[in-house]
């Protein structure tokens, strides 16, 4: 059923030939988080197995800091990367353009979990493998950082805003795709674009 939907889903946006392959770029809101909210409970599991107290409290929020910091960067230096030849800008249009031509496609509001889940998977590795104290704690900051951005980046897009907060992330996110320039580049904490001086103002 679910298959059907998506194949059936009229994107204005395609991005392969190969329905196949297109399918892989469509990700509904309920199935990435079903998925992330399960990786994150195991994420969860494992660091109360693996630290204890301070370890685990300080392993989380050095991991939700590393990715706010990794939201920040790969926004405004690879997904807006501005390339030369062909391939290079048929790659970012294939990363991030098309979100921008299509902003309120509902199954591209998402990293497609082809993607998100092999990338956490060679970032769980990777802290596994680096000896740094807590890892499992930090892998846990870091997958719950990354399911509250994504979560509320297709929130900005898909749903009416109501509360004040809400709000405030959706009027700061839709600038950045509104704005006649660039900037807004941070979707869950606006204030990294005031500390990195991207902030969009308006007048």
């Amino acid at each position: 059923m679910m298959v059907r939907n998506l194949r059936a889903h009229p994107t204005r946006v395609r991005l392969f030939r190969n329905k196949w392959l297109e399918l892989t770029t469509l990700t509904p809101f309920p199935l990435f988080f079903s998925v992330w909210i399960l990786i994150d409970i195991l994420a969860a599991v494992t660091a109360f197995q693996a630290d204890t107290g301070w370890g685990i409290l300080i392993g989380f929020m050095a991991g939700l800091l590393v990715w706010l910091l990794f939201e920040y960067v790969a926004h405004r230096y690879l997904f807006h990367l501005s390339l030369s030849s062909v391939m290079g800008r048929h790659l970012i249009f294939l990363i991030h353009g098309n979100h921008h031509e299509d902003p309120k496609d509902p199954l591209r509001s998402i990293m497609p979990l082809t993607v998100s889940l092999p990338l956490g998977f060679l970032i769980w590795f990777s802290w596994c493998h680096s000896g740094i104290p807590a890892h499992d704690s930090a892998f846990f900051g870091f997958a719950a950082g990354y399911t509250v951005y994504d979560t509320v980046h297709w929130s900005c897009h898909q749903t009416s805003s109501r509360g004040r907060l809400a709000r405030v992330l959706r009027k700061h996110h839709l600038l950045h795709h509104h704005a006649p320039i660039h900037g807004n580049y941070a979707t869950t904490v606006p204030l990294l674009d005031r500390i990195f001086r991207t902030h969009i103002k308006i007048r």
